[in-house]
């Protein structure tokens, strides 16, 4: 019998127990040998729950513990996980982890430490939730070169966009439902601002790199500037809007990045709608494929840590692979990447500025019955050429621009 021990009892960790005990004999059989929870660590204690006789305050009992030989760590941040995740597979103890935010800071150091301890470091459930990503790229798609990797990695700002776009809301109306439904944070920032998205695409970029990419050099923006306008000229141009995380390989250089993206209909991630989450992958032999499901919640999130600790019951005293190294990888500048831009303007005198900063080359978008303002479609150009000419609108402006994604 293998011993587990769970960090942290809040959503996800008591999630992971709940999984492991109602599907028992399927992830006993899956795992090869039979799986049981001795430990829970947190801060609190549970007299009215089941498995409250387990919970312990101590990390140190779990740590000296032998027979303890999977973590599952589910407390989030960077500072006691960090410890306690350090401290664990120093010792010999796999950790497996839904906490993005210690993977996307501290991955490379951790896999190297399981490694060297012959343990493992597993993080299925960081990126995507109940989506399998991080193992397809680890294990599935071995045989290929990822050339991108680009996601809707948040459930909350998927579900704003999408009912400002069906409904017709202003975001502000919007993201207080989010928080009554429990789909959004009292404080949204991570997700609306796209920090989340952010350390996310951090992960699956560097998987697909080889090399580490630093979230806190990403760029990123979110999606609190979008107005319903916006999606009355996407709807005009048979296109949607979604917070987009990208990851590309270019030439010998990563482009990283997260905002929001105009897409059309062929687009694999036009149809994602919802709280839900999807990472489209583009390899060199296989093309395109895409990975599609509930990227948060108790039970999906919990089910990929459950995977995890399979994963690491089968190989007790071996050492699963992973691409991920410390070396820095180099990332294209913003101000290099090139692309199509939308703008609006108010009629008349923007019409003239637009012309007069862009030259030729624009396409030209009016929505039926309004008459104050138009869009425009540019060419091709690099990020900082778009941001010089724009800035000459000055107050003709109207709204904020947004990228176009093929």
């Amino acid at each position: 019998m293998i011993k587990i021990a769970v960090l942290g009892y809040g959503t996800v960790g008591s999630g992971v127990v709940e999984v492991i005990e109602k599907n028992k004999e399927m992830v006993n059989k899956k795992a090869g040998e039979p799986l049981e929870v001795k430990y829970i660590l947190d801060l609190r204690d549970f007299p009215e729950d089941p498995y409250g006789d387990r919970v312990v305050h101590d990390f140190s009992v779990i740590l000296k513990d032998e027979e303890v030989k999977i973590l599952c760590e589910t407390m989030g941040g960077v500072g006691a996980a960090y410890e306690f995740t350090r401290q664990a597979l120093s010792a010999g103890k796999s950790v497996c982890t839904s906490n993005k935010e210690l993977v996307a800071a501290h991955g490379p150091e951790l896999i190297r430490l399981a490694k060297e301890h012959c343990c493992n470091y597993l993080f299925e459930a960081s990126v995507g939730g109940g989506i399998p990503i991080i193992r397809p790229l680890n294990y599935s798609l071995t045989a290929e070169c990822i050339q991108e990797v680009t996601g809707i990695l948040n459930g909350t700002t998927n579900y704003i966009l999408s009912k400002m776009e069906h409904e017709g809301a202003d975001y502000a109306a919007v993201l207080k439902e989010a928080q009554e439904k429990g789909y959004a944070e009292r404080d949204p920032a991570a997700d609306v601002e796209g920090h989340d998205a952010c350390r996310k695409i951090a992960i699956l970029s560097s998987l697909m790199a080889g090399r580490n990419v630093d979230y806190r050099k990403i760029y990123t923006e979110g999606i609190t500037a979008i107005e319903p306008r916006d999606f009355d000229y996407a709807k005009q141009m048979g296109m949607s809007i979604k917070l987009l995380a990208l990851g590309r390989e270019t030439g010998d250089k990563t482009l990283a990045m997260v905002s929001p993206f105009l897409i059309d209909a062929q687009h694999p991630l036009h149809m994602v709608n919802g709280v839900f989450n999807a990472v489209f992958v583009r390899g060199n032999m296989l093309g395109d494929s895409m990975y599609y499901g509930r990227g948060a919640g108790k039970l999906p999130t919990a089910s990929a840590v459950v995977s995890d600790v399979i994963d690491c019951a089968r190989h007790i005293g071996k050492v699963i692979m992973c691409f991920w190294d410390a070396q820095e990888a180099q990332l294209l500048p913003i101000d290099q990447v090139e692309r199509r831009f939308f703008f609006r303007v108010k009629a008349g005198e923007g019409e003239e500025k637009a012309k007069e900063a862009f030259g030729e080359g624009l396409e030209e978008v009016r929505l039926p019955g309004v008459d104050t303002e138009l869009g425009y479609v540019t060419p091709v150009l690099t990020e900082k050429d778009f941001a010089q000419r724009y800035e000459k609108l000055g107050q003709a402006a109207v709204g904020k621009r947004l990228r176009m994604e093929a």
